[in-house]
């Protein structure tokens, strides 16, 4: 009760309680990152559905892909489930059982219908529901069909018969590469390249390298010329949209593609030119880039946003040179200072995004520079807010620890295979591909935002030093209950692997507990290092009861640093030898050991436990730090590997 005495002091306490409050808000808000603080922006801002003002009811729309790609990024980076649950949550909200895509016509060939398609993908790889493949195989049909010009391009909507725009680019390659990769011939593939060289070859500008926003093959529109086709003016965003189109279709390239060093040759004559127009003082790029000093002109945040995600993952992935990486720091660090806000409570919001601008249509939009500059600037639109997580998590990504070192996963030894519901035979369990609980896909995106490659070896250890590999991981050697006719471990092969760890490298024998793996061959590999694997059991876990799989860090581990609990469960112990010693006990077991020979190492371990099930945050409950660990492990990794490049 409050009396006229102490109401003072309760009022006092009730102030600073208050304060203390606010300021652990503010605080845990900026010690976020950028891109999962703006990501919480867009999760608050639409919530339940996809509705932006003046809309009756939330709509299929590309720019949600755009966003949903970025928060895709962002839970790749950190293992938080509750960024695949937004994502879920948000596709659940169009896709019924039957794959049928609520406010979706395939009539209207539409390629800005395709984008979110490619959030459709992932939660088919991830969680393997059919209804998710069969709203994306809807999409694909729409490609099938969609109408085209003479010379093969897919026109950009039906309403625009005969016209490509950048922007189609973006909202069908990404996707249609994809689902080529997962459920088509390299001959779709051939189809993607081509849409890319027809927009070279009709759309881009011999003098400046840019690209116009749209050309039309008839020559029909007023916006067009009636000598090209093309329209009068360059656009910032129309070109960031073709920047990401590039990088992103390249993640679905093999090297076999017959159009990969087309596409890379594009993207380093498109680098080269966009980085000719970035402001050197700034590091963003204008609404009209080619026009700084036209009165009215402004730095514009969704084309800044992307052309510094080009410049970043292109230096990231390979394709462009490290320079790349130092431009697209400028521009980010451009981003920060111009287009962020923040409120009291730290809440990030993005500002200087043009709402939209287009060619054609009612009221007619004539691509002249007085209609780019009369379109208004909005506050979170959702193409600028999906460009910067993009961006921004891109540019989070620590980078300079690899040294563009290379990670080899074993296809060899360990080759299970599965036949999808396409009746094609397909890899799974721990590859870099399966993004479903079985798979190393975030494994993979942990050891690429570490600035590292990653690939596969195909054939047994002959080829490892040919491989360039800084880090060799074999995994769970097959046994005939995994492979008809599983590929052992040699005596040859363990000798090739021992001359080539002797020389530097750093090799990962990741096995499995009893019965679940074979044991003779790759007991005589490890061997070599004082390692042997007991093919027993430990840490029997009985269904989602967790705790029984806990295993404790070492304090002062320079493997983990300061991640303290993970799940590790049903493993084989290790019997050592100098000069391996452990490096991670549970009780009386070894769990983990390294063993130093020559000028390399070997880490061994008895799971192989950093499979996408107990890093995504899907399953484990949040005490468990099997995501941070396994960061800390792909970092420590990397730091022992030589220097060696492909």
């Amino acid at each position: 009760m409050i009396t006229e005495g102490n109401e003072y002091q309760y009022r006092m306490k009730k102030y600073f309680f208050n304060l203390l409050v606010f300021l652990i808000v503010v605080v845990a808000a900026r010690s976020q990152t950028a891109g999962s603080r703006m990501s919480e922006t867009a999760m608050s801002i639409w919530a339940d559905s996809f509705a932006l003002p003046g809309d009756k009811f939330a709509k299929w729309r590309y720019d949600q892909g755009v966003i949903l790609k970025g928060i895709e990024a962002v839970w790749n980076l950190n293992g938080d489930r509750k960024y695949f649950d937004y994502i879920r949550r948000s596709m659940d909200f169009y896709v019924d059982e039957d794959g049928t895509i609520r406010g979706y016509d395939v009539l209207d060939y539409n390629l800005d219908h395709l984008n979110n398609g490619r959030l459709l993908l992932t939660l088919f790889r991830v969680t393997k529901k059919e209804k998710y493949k069969k709203a994306a195989d809807r999409l694909f049909e729409q490609l099938r069909s969609q109408p085209r010009n003479n010379v093969g391009g897919f026109w950009h909507k039906k309403i625009y018969p005969s016209q490509m725009w950048l922007d189609g680019l973006y909202m069908a390659a990404p996707f249609y590469a994809e689902y080529a990769s997962l459920f088509r011939s390299d001959t779709t593939l051939d189809d993607i390249t081509r849409q890319f060289l027809l927009v070279e070859k009709y759309i881009k500008d011999p003098v400046t390298g840019l690209y116009y926003h749209g050309w039309d093959e008839s020559r029909a529109e007023k916006w067009a010329s009636q000598q090209t086709g093309l329209s009068p003016n360059f656009w910032g965003r129309s070109l960031g949209w073709y920047g990401m189109a590039l990088v992103d279709v390249l993640d679905y390239m093999p090297a076999s593609a017959s159009g990969r060093k087309d596409l890379i040759r594009m993207l380093r004559n498109f680098a080269a030119a966009v980085r000719k127009v970035q402001d050197k003082k700034t590091g963003l790029w204008y609404d009209l880039p080619t026009q700084p000093s036209l009165k009215g002109n402004y730095m514009e945040a969704s084309a800044s946003c992307m052309l510094s995600y080009m410049f970043a993952k292109g230096a990231r992935m390979g394709y462009l040179g490290s320079e790349y990486r130092d431009y697209a720091l400028q521009a980010y660090k451009g981003i920060l200072k111009t287009f962020i806000e923040e409120d009291s409570a730290g809440k990030m919001s993005l500002i200087g995004t043009v709402g939209v601008s287009g060619l054609g249509g009612k009221p007619y939009r004539d691509g002249s520079v007085a209609y780019y500059l009369s379109e208004k600037q909005v506050v979170n639109d959702p193409k600028g807010v999906g460009a910067f997580i993009l961006c921004a998590t891109e540019m989070e990504m620590d980078k300079a620890i690899a040294g563009n070192k290379k990670v080899v996963l074993d296809y060899y030894y360990n080759r299970e295979w599965e036949t999808d519901k396409t009746g094609q035979k397909k890899r799974f369990h721990y590859t870099w591909e399966d993004r479903s609980n079985s798979g190393y896909a975030m494994l993979g995106q942990i050891f690429r935002s570490l600035g590292a490659q990653t690939t596969a070896l195909e054939s047994g250890a002959g080829k490892l030093k040919s491989s360039n590999a800084g880090i060799y991981i074999i995994v769970d050697p097959d046994t005939k209950k995994e492979t008809d006719e599983p590929n052992y471990i040699s005596a040859a092969d363990a000798q090739e692997i021992r001359s080539w760890v002797k020389q530097g490298g750093v090799l990962v024998l990741l096995g499995n507990d009893a019965g679940n793996a074979e044991f003779t061959h790759f007991n005589q590999l490890a061997g070599l290092f004082g390692i042997r694997f007991n093919e027993d059991s430990k840490n029997r876990v009985q269904n989602d009861q967790f705790e029984q799989g806990v295993v404790k860090t070492p304090e002062g581990s320079k493997i983990f640093g300061s991640v303290k609990k993970l799940f590790i469960k049903e493993f084989s112990s290790l019997a050592l030898s100098l000069p391996a010693i452990p490096v991670l006990t549970n009780g009386s077991d070894t769990v983990m050991a390294i063993s130093r020979y020559g000028k390399g190492v070997v880490l061994a371990m008895g799971d192989p436990w950093i499979y996408n099930e107990y890093l995504d945050g899907r399953k484990l409950t949040p005490d468990f730090q099997n995501y941070p660990a396994t960061v800390e492990w792909a970092r420590w990794l990397l730091g022992q590997a030589g220097m060696k490049k492909n």
